[in-house]
């Protein structure tokens, strides 16, 4: 993985580590939480398939799941 892959992955971990409590889903704090990790994730999904094209539904191991 290279540099971006490694800064794109640390703010994912971030980003869950500063989860809002559930009793606060309806606040404005887990809407703000959740558009901010949307944006991330979405992120790192193109990351994933612009330096991996490999990597999709079909290289999922059901087993795992």
């Amino acid at each position: 993985m290279d540099k971006k892959g490694y800064v794109l992955l640390r703010q994912l971990i971030a980003d869950v580590e500063g989860a809002p409590y559930p009793n606060s889903i309806d606040s404005e704090l887990y809407t703000i939480w959740y558009e901010h990790v949307r944006r991330d994730t979405q992120d790192a999904l193109e990351y994933l398939a612009t330096s991996d094209p490999g990597i999709g539904d079909d290289t999922i191991d059901a087993d795992l799941f």
